[in-house]
């Protein structure tokens, strides 16, 4: 177990939103000896080389780059290697991580927390904190574009939905460039997906040093459960024909049918999706492949499908019943025809009736028989 010695902050949030003027100021403000390791997908660090010019307080600094890839997938190994080896350095005080743009902070952070249970280890994950580019959310999440502007990719904002459901600080950056009314509009808003981590507004990353390491630590479950999307998981039951209801208005509930969606029915509610609708997050699978697991997003007006590794059924017959016998309990929520396939999704909204959004997806149920 950690001994909790030594605080790491993990600074989050999409391109462009501010993390490494951010960095730059917290760096202008220590006085101990800090790590630092800079995450940056493309072969020249650009972010690191932008913080090696902070002037003399580099020296206090130990830098780390680690170029080529994400510390959420593929260089999570090397990335704990390097807080590993980070800890064992007795002079180092705490230690500060500047993720890419792109990564996902619930996949870094369960690796951490991982690391910290299994390991004697001085580190601690002490603060994640997902930095909010308070412009953008207001123009293309909160439908403020032009007719005639582009909107933007869905992944893209999907991912900056993950990025907000999963954190315990979450500054809003930019707020010089929004009205007051503007910036009350994108604060209830980020409400409506996180509903416990402190909102902080900022100009420029300018914060005190003492807002990310003087308030409680990161509890990995805690955040997890405070999402929009596992707050419904662990609330709603798909029976009810009500929607659960929180203080803030949003009404939620979840969507499960083990028969298998028709695409284009699908895609036709896309693409008139309604508008009362907040955030859409599950698994899904199509009549016209049954093989692999399909995940669903979609924040304001983008949504996105994703093919994912295949069902547990659609194993070849020998490695199914090695897994089954290994794994019995998979067993439990297994149906006769289906195995674990299964349509399960989240539904978040404000000012809608259950059965009508119930009745726009059970349209979208194949109506032919499908041979598994």
């Amino acid at each position: 177990m950690s001994r909790r010695e030594v605080p790491v902050v993990l600074i989050t949030g999409y391109l462009g939103s501010g993390k490494t003027t951010l960095m730059q100021n917290l760096l202008s403000q220590e006085k101990r000896k800090v790590a630092l390791i800079v995450n940056d997908m493309g072969s020249i660090n650009i972010d690191a080389s932008l913080l090696s010019k902070t002037g003399n307080q580099v020296a206090q600094v130990e830098m780390v780059e680690m170029q080529n890839g994400c510390i959420c997938c593929t260089l999570r190994d090397e990335f704990m290697e390097q807080i590993e080896r980070l800890a064992g350095d007795d002079s180092i005080e705490a230690i500060f991580v500047e993720a890419s743009g792109i990564s996902e902070p619930s996949s870094i952070a369960g690796a951490f927390v991982g690391y910290e249970e299994s390991t004697d280890t001085r580190v601690f994950l002490k603060t994640v904190v997902s930095v909010v580019d308070s412009d953008r959310i207001y123009r293309e999440f909160l439908n403020e574009l032009d007719s005639d502007e582009d909107t933007e990719d869905g992944d893209i904002i999907n991912l900056i939905m993950d990025q907000l459901e999963f954190c315990n600080i979450m500054l809003l950056n930019k707020t010089d460039l929004l009205d007051e009314s503007q910036i009350s509009k994108v604060t209830s808003s980020l409400r409506e997906i996180q509903k416990t981590a402190d909102i902080i507004p900022c100009v420029q990353g300018k914060v005190d040093l003492e807002i990310l390491l003087d308030g409680e630590d990161f509890d990995f479950d805690e955040v997890l459960a405070s999402s929009s999307v596992q707050m419904a998981l662990n609330e709603c039951e798909p029976e009810d024909e009500k929607a659960c209801v929180d203080e803030y208005g949003i009404s939620s509930f979840v969507f499960e049918e083990r028969a298998p969606f028709n695409r284009e029915a699908f895609n036709r509610l896309l693409e008139d999706y309604p508008t009362t609708l907040i955030r859409s997050k599950g698994y899904i699978w199509f009549s016209d492949d049954t093989e692999h697991v399909q995940l669903f997003e979609q924040a304001g007006r983008n949504a996105s499908i994703t093919e994912l590794t295949p069902w547990v059924a659609a194993w070849p017959e020998e490695e199914l019943k090695s897994i089954l016998n290994d794994f019995p309990d998979i067993k439990d929520d297994w149906d006769d025809k289906y195995g674990d396939r299964i349509n399960q999704v989240v539904f978040i909204g404000k000012g809608y009736e259950k059965s009508q959004i119930v009745e726009l997806v059970n349209n979208c149920i194949e109506k032919e028989d499908v041979a598994i």
